[in-house]
């Protein structure tokens, strides 16, 4: 049955659709742009001429019969990247031409033979490919025989859909090996369980291989860890071990994961049973980062090693526990809850945070979807959980930017000017909003917030001139605060918030 949309986040969903919006680029899709050759530069002695049919444009160039003559384009590139590169040329002789093709003054094609087409008004395209860089690229076509070049009618230049899942653990990979890449954090298990899932697409070996060398880090060949695990923030990691587990069958990294599933058992608890944010800090203290720290995690050691019962149970009773305190009317979350009002950011009365971090949203709608996706169809109380989902979607798709297709770090602020667009917030929304129409939480038309939330987040990575991913507008990591302190907060280049977010939504959404 279709899920049931509040009406005014119904309301505020179609006035989005049909607004006016500011263009995106295609999602991840090849761009093709056209340069004439009328309007390049061109050697000494070549003309623009107009009498051989079937030409683009307003004309061609004849280049003088010489070797060296040639054109040169300019091109202007928003990312560095692969492209290809289509010529657009007619030989009306019998004779193979030849040129040879640079790009920034590096020949990338040498002694490209250029056969005859046939006659002068038939037009055909020889291509290579290239990597440019971002900015100004010149491109040139260069005759290496006394003929010169054929006639020469336009460059096609078309970027090469990345498949940026690859291109970003590719770059990751470079830049850190397992023992640089970070300590036992959940920033570096985000990250890594993202990668995991490119390794779950593409069955490339070395991306569970560098996993494993990293989790080997703090694993020993008994599968004893050095951890206490006394925060959730230490437990999002143990994902990577049942996944390890799953994939090798080694008896350690159960031995290593059970630790966290004991710890639990003594683990401390608010008065209605939500797991502390820390056991000797943060104390009496929900907060919405806190469940994907640990639900995910719990629901899948449960399927892996049979222990469904307790952690199914479990899982969905915190998820809904958090809501419960957390969730407003408009389907969004504080970010934080205090049990004991102690907080200076706790309000007296309800023991909330004052703002929606859009973070915390985020975690918390991917921990609702991978505890779905883990506990039974039949899990008591599954039906409350899917509506809050229901909820939080709705509020997201009230407060995405219509401008950006993204999300604001304050989520329900947007129209405040020094409030800004968070890169891995929005990575989490589109995921959760994709994942919940595919599943049918919720209804079809939802998936026209998350595709522009896609082509927003897009818009935020691109290729280096060193052919690595960068992706921009992270919030670095984040306590609880006033609207001031999370707007001030650093926006960070490759956080691995934003990385991990980033694989997440593009293993759904490519």
């Amino acid at each position: 049955m279709p899920a049931q949309t509040p009406r005014r986040a119904l309301a505020a969903l179609l006035s989005l659709l049909i607004t006016p919006l500011v263009a995106l680029p295609p999602a991840n899709a090849s761009a093709t742009t056209r340069y004439e050759a009328e309007s390049a530069a061109y050697s000494t002695g070549s003309t623009v001429d107009h009498d051989h049919a079937g030409f683009s444009g307003t004309g061609f160039v004849n280049t003088r019969n010489a070797v060296g003559s040639y054109v040169e384009w300019t091109v202007s590139r928003v990312q560095a990247g692969p492209a290809t590169l289509a010529f657009g040329h007619a030989n009306g002789t019998s004779a193979i031409r030849a040129v040879d093709v640079t790009v920034n003054g590096t020949v990338v094609a040498k002694q490209v033979p250029v056969p005859s087409t046939g006659g002068w008004d038939i037009w055909e395209t020889r291509k290579t490919t290239a990597n440019l860089i971002a900015g100004s690229n010149t491109i040139r076509v260069t005759a290496t025989t006394a003929e010169g070049t054929a006639n020469l009618d336009y460059l096609d230049v078309t970027r090469a859909a990345t498949d940026w899942s690859k291109a970003m653990a590719d770059s990751t990979m470079a830049r850190y090996t397992p023992s640089t890449l970070g300590g036992w954090s959940y920033p570096t298990g985000l990250y890594l369980y993202g990668q995991y899932l490119v390794y779950q697409r593409t069955h490339d070996p070395k991306y569970l291989t560098y996993l494993k060398t990293w989790v080997d880090r703090f694993v020993d060949s008994s599968g004893n860890i050095n951890n206490s695990f006394n925060d959730l923030d230490s437990m999002l990691s143990g994902r990577l071990l049942v996944a390890l587990h799953h994939e090798t069958g080694d008896n350690r990294y159960k031995v290593a994961a059970s630790k966290i599933r004991t710890r639990l058992n003594t683990y401390p608890r608010t008065a209605d049973g939500g797991f502390w944010h820390a056991a000797t800090y943060r104390q009496h203290q929900l907060w919405g980062d806190g469940v994907f720290m640990v639900d995910p995690f719990l629901a899948e050691y449960g399927r892996e090693f049979g222990d469904s019962t307790y952690t199914a149970r479990e899982t969905v009773s915190q998820l809904l526990t958090y809501a419960s305190h957390l969730q407003q009317p408009n389907g969004l979350l504080r970010h934080a809850y205090d049990e004991a009002r102690a907080q200076t950011w706790a309000d007296p009365t309800t023991g909330l945070a004052p703002e929606v971090w859009c973070r915390a949203e985020g975690w918390y709608g991917m921990a609702v979807i991978d505890v779905l996706e883990a506990v039974p169809t039949n899990q008591p109380r599954r039906a409350e959980l899917i509506d809050v989902l229901r909820k939080l979607v709705a509020g997201y798709a009230q407060y995405q930017d219509p401008k950006t297709g993204r999300w604001f770090q304050v989520v329900d602020k947007g129209n405040r000017t020094d409030n800004w667009t968070e890169t891995s917030c929005s990575s989490m929304y589109t995921f959760v909003i994709s994942r919940a129409v595919q599943r049918g939480y919720v209804e079809p038309s939802y998936q026209a917030v998350a595709d522009r939330g896609y082509r927003g987040v897009l818009a935020t990575i691109s290729l280096g001139n060193d052919g690595r991913t960068y992706l921009n507008d992270i919030s670095v990591g984040t306590n609880v605060g006033d609207y001031q302190f999370y707007v001030d907060r650093t926006r960070a280049t490759n956080d691995f918030h934003g990385l991990g977010a980033f694989l997440i939504m593009n293993e759904q959404l490519r």
